[in-house]
């Protein structure tokens, strides 16, 4: 299964990333944006469904599942990706242009940080946390216009 895996990726990652770049050349839209919102919900659509499977079940137990697997994807897909991403650009010597976004992913990660600590979660609390990723894409765009990279 791990190889079936490994190779469906391997197969299907670079037509996906000349499709995501073809939107933006289309849109006339810089990359970065299109990559941030299209990437994520594609590659986090299995979570995605099986914890809205899980939290239509609607019993604390199955809620509290839904919200610890999107958490838990949400972060190691964060920090797997910093990370991989930070790597390249060391041991390449390549320039570094990604402050803004990378200040905005940690700053995220850390709200939801403080978010996911909470005992009881309410349905205003999901809606502030859903505005997370607008104001994130809203945050980038304000740090690159005030001259961040």
């Amino acid at each position: 299964m791990l190889i079936i895996g490994t190779a469906t990726v391997l197969m299907f990652s670079d037509p996906m990333v000349e499709v995501l770049s073809e939107i933006a050349v289309r849109a006339n839209i810089p990359p970065f944006y299109v990559s941030f919102i299209l990437a994520p919900v594609a590659a986090n659509a299995s979570e995605v469904i099986a914890s809205q499977y899980y939290a239509s079940k609607k019993t604390r137990k199955t809620i509290t599942v839904a919200l610890t697997a999107l958490e838990g994807a949400a972060s190691m897909n964060n920090t797997f990706c910093l990370s991989i991403f930070m790597g390249l650009i060391y041991f390449r010597g390549l320039a570094w242009q990604f402050s803004a976004e990378t200040l905005a992913i940690v700053l995220v990660q850390l709200v939801m940080y403080v978010y996911a600590q909470r005992s009881k979660m309410s349905t205003a609390t999901g809606f502030v946390i859903l505005s997370f990723f607008p104001l994130s894409v809203i945050l980038v765009a304000v740090l690159e216009y005030f001259g961040l990279d």
